[in-house]
């Protein structure tokens, strides 16, 4: 029975027939090529573009300079430089904020490791350019791709949060705890 199998085989080509049947079910399939520039491809969910930097709805950047993003980061092409608000000692601000793109591998732990959600991953991913040294973005770049790309934007936490706002110690105009009869 084996030989007989393989004669046939052999005599048909009957490999080379399921082979020609399998290219003739895919020649009448509806095309799946995107024409790029005019064409969009839709993303997934999840998907992680260039990072940007967020503001509250007042216009106040988010970012307090811990640089926790700038630890976290694996290929270290985040660097923060942080600075404190004139007047108000115990409140930050990044004075400096840039990331290198070269470097970034798009992994989101610096999104993840930042804790007052000052960093969102944008679905942007159309950045090529002639010179690379154009790919080191500086804060004002980030900020304005975060205004971009995510223009709904919260409340600072002050107003989110009321109990934050008696805890903030540096700032003259919330009762201290003895004002409240504590």
């Amino acid at each position: 029975m084996k030989k007989i199998k393989k004669i046939l085989n052999d005599l048909f080509f009957l490999e080379i027939l399921k082979g020609l049947v399998l290219t003739f079910k895919h020649l009448f399939v509806g095309t799946v090529t995107i024409q790029y520039p005019r064409e969009k491809r839709k993303l997934p969910v999840g998907y992680r573009g260039l990072l940007s930097l967020l503001r509250y709805d007042d216009g106040v950047e988010k970012c307090v300079g811990c640089a926790l993003c700038e630890a976290v980061c694996p290929s270290r092409c985040i660097t923060v430089k942080s600075a404190e608000v004139e007047g108000e000692p115990l409140k930050r601000y990044a004075r400096e904020f840039y990331i290198d793109i070269t470097r970034c591998v798009f992994c989101g732990w610096c999104v993840d490791a930042c804790p007052v959600n000052a960093l969102a991953m944008t679905p942007e991913y159309e950045y090529a350019v002639y010179n690379k040294r154009e790919l080191i973005f500086d804060k004002q770049k980030l900020l304005s791709m975060g205004d971009k790309f995510f223009p709904e934007r919260e409340k600072p936490i002050e107003v989110q949060h009321l109990n934050v706002a008696v805890f903030n110690v540096a700032r003259k105009e919330y009762p201290s705890h003895e004002e409240e009869g504590r």
